[in-house]
This record gives C-alpha cells, structure tokens and sequence, in this order.
C-alpha cells in the first residue's frame, strides 16, 4: 500500500479532474484545482474547454461561503498563469481572493507562464508549495510539456500488426479499397478514443490509396483530429473518404499551395519534408500527432528518432507475406490482452 499525504491526496484528486479535460482543452494544459477549508474540500474545478475558464476559477467559483477563501488552501495541479490571454490571470485572482496557501504540483513551461506565477503569488505573501506529485502532473501533460521543451509535438506512432509480423497483404489491382483488418471492433474503439485525445493525425499517401480510411472518430465521442496527410504529387481524388468535412486537412504536396473549404493543399520541400512538418505543426500550436501509417511513414519517424510513444497492435491474423511492419525498440511500459489482440505501448529509452 501507497502511503500519501495530506497534500498528496488532494493532489490527486487535482489530477483526477484535471484528466476530465483531455477530450477539449488542447492546445492548453489539462489542469485541476480544489480549495481546501479545515481539512475539507469546499470547492473543486478543473479547465473544461479550450478558451474557457480555468481549473482555478472553477473551483473558487462553485466555494459557497467566500469568507472561508482566507483561511483556505488551494490546490493546483499547474502554476496559475500570470498573463493575460484569453482569459485573465488566474495568479491575480489568487491574490484578489486573499487565498493565503498554494500548493502546486509543477511549473508551467510556457516561457509567459514559467515561474511567473508562483512570483505573483509569493509577492503577494501567500505561501506557495511546490512539487507535490510533480512526476504525475508532468505525465498527465507530457504532450503539453513536450512542447515546449523540445520545440516539437508529441509523435505517437500506432500500428496493427499480424502474428508473423505483416501491417497488410499482398495487394492486386482486383482487390477492394478498403483495410485489410488485423483487429476486431474493441480495438478499433479504443483507437477511436486514442484519435479525440490527440490534435491531428496522419497516415501517409499509400495507406489513403489503398484503404481510403476516414481517419475521424465516429466510434467515440469527442472532437475529430485536423488530418495531415503527405501526399507528394496529389494521387489522393478527393472524392476519399479522409476530405469528407469533419475535420480541417492540410496536404503536404510538391505541386501548389491552396485552399478550398476544409481542405488546405501546402507546398512543401519532400527533401526535408518531416522538418518541415514539425515547423508547420509548430506554427500551428498543434501539440500532438497520432501516425497510423504507412510503414515508410512510420519508419521514417522511427529512423530520425522523432517518436514519443509507440503503441502495436499485435492480432491474431496471419498474412504469411505482404507489407513488413516497421522495426522499433524501446523501453515496453504497456504490455497487455485487449479483446483478440494484444497491446504493446513503448517509449524511447530516453524516457526510462
């Protein structure tokens, strides 16, 4: 048994709220707050829409008696924010409010953000705690916190794979367009589920041809990922499946730049062509990508070791030749049975 404190129990539950928000709030971090009166919870919030209001507001908003903020803790579960964006800084209100305790799980590594915060705070004469469960906030954000730590987005690679290690069969003219499925109905969902909690997805232009996916998430409900699509000399018709409008699609292509309705055609540089990807994400403020394929795509992420997690199906399907998976190592945190198949998740040594 895990002992925790006090301070890590309520935490915890910051964490807990915070997560409710995973399916809304991006680009913004995930953030939960409760405000604590004599050993109490009297109020509780957590960041629930990007633009909205945020885990602080929430939670001395829904306190009932304010007199009780004075001789209360607040409990955050990242550094409130000390400028204005589009809402006010929380830090002010903090101070406004006469909130005498704060205790933090991590810094906001966003440079308008980063320890200015906790300056306001401390200025103000409020006693300020820092690094309570500061790896499980961290974690709970590592999309957000990748960001702006390395200067890229969060690369998430996924791919179904059969028992003698095929991603697709041998494919003839004759064949239909459509996936050749590895995994069954519960595995599809949870993949669904997986595409409302990223930004945007890609595949790359063999996997569109061949299987003309949707790449939305009408399994689960929740926000459909934009899609990113490499496709060098525009092969895709689009009258595909993946430029039906329930999302904004940017074309990486050789050939022109230009924009009808959802879908955005950009000139791109295929030399360089996944830097140039990350520049554009970057641009953009997009924090997240899942790649669901092709190989080639995948590899290419794997070759520049430019991944952040990596999560295999493996069926019980066998193809006996076809398209070869892609070959990646790393340190396994997730090994189990899901449905028919089995789930394998694994990060970069690195992140040992």
């Amino acid at each position: 048994m895990i002992f925790m404190t006090r301070d890590e129990q309520y935490m915890q539950r910051c964490l807990e709220l915070a997560a409710a928000g995973i399916r809304s709030v991006a680009p913004n971090p995930m953030v939960g707050s409760v405000i604590v009166h004599e050993d109490k919870i009297i109020g509780e919030g957590f960041h629930q829409q990007f633009g909205g209001a945020h885990a602080e507001v929430h939670a001395i908003n829904s306190v009932e008696n304010p007199a009780f903020l004075k001789r209360s803790t607040l409990y955050v579960s990242l550094e409130p924010c000390a400028h204005f964006g589009k809402t006010p800084p929380c830090a002010e209100l903090i101070k406004e409010t006469g909130i005498p305790k704060v205790v933090i799980a991590t810094s906001d590594p966003n440079p308008l953000v980063n320890g200015k915060g906790i300056e306001l705070l401390k200025e103000a004469g409020c006693e300020v705690i820092t690094g309570v469960l500061e790896k499980e906030a961290n974690e709970l954000n590592r999309r957000f916190f990748h960001f702006y730590q390395t200067g890229r987005p969060y690369f998430i690679l996924k791919w179904a794979e059969t028992k003698d290690g095929f991603l697709d069969k041998e494919r003839i003219k004759s064949d239909p367009v459509q996936p050749n499925w590895i995994t069954d109905d519960v595995c599809r969902m949870l993949v669904h589920r997986w595409r409302t909690e990223e930004q945007a997805i890609m595949v790359g232009t063999n996997t569109a041809l061949l299987d003309n996916p949707n790449l939305d998430n009408r399994f689960w409900p929740g926000a459909a990922p934009i899609k990113l699509i490499p496709d060098r000399s525009l092969k895709i018709p689009l009258s595909y499946n993946l430029f039906k409008p329930t999302s904004t699609v940017y074309v990486f292509n050789t050939l022109k730049d230009s924009r009808e309705g959802h879908v955005n055609l950009i000139k791109t540089d295929f030399n360089h062509l996944l830097e140039n990807i990350v520049a554009f994400l970057n641009e953009k403020n997009i924090q997240s990508v899942i790649i669901e394929g092709g190989s080639s795509l995948i590899q290419s992420f794997i070759d520049k070791k430019m991944w952040d997690e990596a999560r295999i199906f493996t069926g019980p399907v066998i193809f006996e030749s076809g398209l070869r998976a892609p070959v990646i190592s790393g340190n396994c945190i997730f090994d189990e049975e899901i449905s028919n198949s089995r789930l394998r998740i694994l990060r970069p040594f690195l992140y040992i």
